[in-house]
């Protein structure tokens, strides 16, 4: 039995390979972290770096999650050119896997230029997919940049109890 899981070094993607890894622990599974990359543009010559490349980011993904001391499960990294989904679909191919996949956050505009991997895999995976929800603290930071950015005062409303 395996738990298949989407990586892809960003928040949404951290809290997946952490779900990934309890649920490993809990099945007794091995854990799969899979890397889907693409060639940039259509230069087939310099496939190896890039491939070097997406190994040495899949590694200090698993560095930045677990540390030395590993999830506490067998590890497998794999890295695959290709799209996330259709990667995610063929490596978690087995009846009994089990595939976890961020569902990230999804404005109108990032759903018209990206397609969603959660959707793709749960209309098309032949497992069980696991679909992680963001963080809601996710949500709070990308408010707090925003209003950063645009040079807006911060709401304390939320900071009963903070003193300077």
């Amino acid at each position: 039995m395996r738990v298949v899981v989407g990586v892809s070094g960003t928040p949404a993607g951290a809290a997946a390979l952490h779900r990934a890894a309890a649920e490993a622990r809990q099945r007794g599974a091995d854990l799969w972290t899979v890397l889907a990359w693409q060639l940039p543009g259509r230069d087939r010559t310099q496939r190896d770096t890039w491939r070097e490349a997406a190994v040495a980011r899949l590694r200090e993904i698993l560095d930045e999650a677990f540390g030395p001391a590993g999830p506490g499960v067998t590890l497998a990294g794999l890295t695959a050119v290709g799209t996330p989904g259709a990667v995610l679909v063929d490596v978690a191919r087995a009846p009994d896997d089990v595939l976890v996949v961020g569902a990230g956050q999804r404005g109108p505009l990032r759903r018209l230029l990206r397609p969603s991997v959660a959707r793709y895999c749960v209309a098309r995976a032949a497992c069980p997919v696991l679909v992680v929800p963001p963080s809601p603290l996710l949500a709070e930071l990308g408010a707090v940049h925003r209003r950063n950015v645009w040079g807006l005062p911060l709401d304390a409303r939320g900071l009963d109890g903070v003193t300077s």
